[in-house]
Order: structure tokens, then C-alpha cells, then sequence
């Protein structure tokens, strides 16, 4: 693998993660947003989208390429521990959202994110 492709790879990975990341935490955000998540579930919630903007991470968020694995991770666990609260209008309204985030993003960038639900 020479050098360009290697960078291309590595802008790819840091594309479909940066999607996934703001997709998760949009998921996150609009079933906090739902009045029908309960209390236990919202804190969950909370707590995941607190440590994604806290500066103190297991990981900092400026070592490169790496530096928001931990905030995925984090974000990934809350998603599975409150996605019976994640339902097609919650998916839809992160859709959306993301739309003005990543103008030309692929569907199968989610898939994963969508897997866990």
C-alpha cells in the first residue's frame, strides 16, 4: 500500500466515523428529546452526551484518527442501553439533521449505527 492510499483509506475511515458519531448522538438527542423516554433511559442519555463534549476523555478528542473512538464507544453503549426508545420518528428527525451536516453521506454509512437498534 503506497502512501495515497493509504491516506485515502484513512479519510475514509475518519468520513463513515465522523457520520456515525454525529448520527448516534442526533439518535441520542431526539429520544432524550421524547417525552415518552423515561427517566432512567434520559439519564443515560445525558450522561453519553455529556462525556462526547466534556474535554476529559479516556482518549482526547485531538489525537488524530483516534481521538473519538472512546466518544463512539460511549455513545454506542447508550444507544443499545436506550434503543427501545428510538423509534422511525426519532430515526427520521436524526436523518434529517444530518442532512445539514454531511450533504452527500450514503445510507450504508449508517447501516452499522442502525444494526444496533
Amino acid at each position: 500500500m503506497d502512501k495515497t492510499e493509504l491516506f485515502t483509506s484513512i479519510k475514509k475511515g475518519v468520513r463513515k466515523s465522523g457520520i456515525q458519531l454525529a448520527y448516534t448522538t442526533l439518535l441520542l438527542y431526539h429520544a432524550l428529546s421524547r417525552k415518552e423516554t423515561p427517566y432512567w433511559a434520559k439519564s443515560i442519555i445525558s450522561g453519553a452526551l455529556v462525556y462526547l463534549v466534556c474535554p476529559v476523555d479516556a482518549i482526547p478528542d485531538v489525537t488524530p484518527i483516534l481521538g473519538y473512538t472512546d466518544d463512539l464507544g460511549v455513545l454506542s453503549f447508550g444507544l443499545v442501553s436506550v434503543a427501545a426508545y428510538i423509534n422511525k420518528d426519532v430515526k427520521s428527525k436524526a436523518r434529517e439533521q444530518l442532512k445539514c451536516f454531511f450533504k452527500n453521506y450514503r445510507e450504508a454509512d449508517l447501516s452499522c449505527v442502525d444494526s444496533k437498534l
